[in-house]
């Protein structure tokens, strides 16, 4: 008699506990949104734009395919370090930085004489502005940084600016951005040679590091 009663009861447990794992949702992780810092200062200005919303995406390259444009629609931000002070490098993805060609802009618009210009660690960048170099946003107002944008770029007409996030991106006319940024304009970007991979060596492929 006893063992019946003893099956009873694990009987009724393991129903309960059938019931109890149907009642429970798993909900799946929320999307990275735009840095709320970057949200506010769009919202503060009034400057004319669009959030896009897109996969997760790594490199230039990736975003132009995700959103069908092309390279040079696409900008991307990298900090850099002149002596002591640091600068926001805006340029079209199709072209990377030329850090000698960059100097002497930064000689000329600042007129200083600037003896060393390069890209700061990603430690250096965390205790400076508490982000890393991959998720920089375009937006150096937001970081009391300077802006100096590639002047080939105000050839294009709208362009999507990196805002910090890995899957939002955000879209206005070069020239509100040149505006809103007050941004200086120079000649320092090199065409960027482009390695074409094919489908099969692309998969698994790990989150690159960051390049200029």
């Amino acid at each position: 008699m006893p063992k019946k009663v003893q099956f009873k009861k694990s009987k009724v447990i393991k129903k309960a506990a059938k019931k109890s794992l149907k009642s429970v949702k798993v909900k799946s992780k929320p999307k990275t949104k735009i840095p709320p810092q970057v949200a506010k200062y769009l919202e503060k200005t009034g400057v004319s734009h669009e959030i896009l919303e897109h996969r997760t995406v790594y490199t230039a390259m990736d975003a132009a395919m995700t959103l069908k444009k092309k390279l040079d629609e696409i900008a991307k931000s990298l900090l850099v370090m002149a002596d002591k002070d640091y600068y926001l490098i805006v340029l079209p993805s199709d072209k990377n930085i030329d850090l000698e060609k960059l100097k002497k802009v930064l000689i000329k618009e600042t007129k200083r004489d600037i003896k060393v210009v390069k890209i700061p660690s990603e430690k250096v960048m965390e205790e400076f502005i508490k982000i890393k170099q991959g998720k920089v946003s375009a937006f150096g107002k937001v970081y009391n940084v300077p802006v100096i944008m590639e002047k080939s770029f105000d050839k294009v007409k709208k362009a999507v600016f990196p805002s910090g996030s890995f899957n939002h991106s955000v879209e206005m006319l070069v020239k509100d951005f040149v505006k809103l940024e007050n941004a200086m304009l120079g000649t320092f970007g090199v065409p960027k040679k482009i390695k074409l991979q094919s489908a099969k060596n692309a998969k698994g492929k790990k989150k690159p590091k960051n390049k200029n």
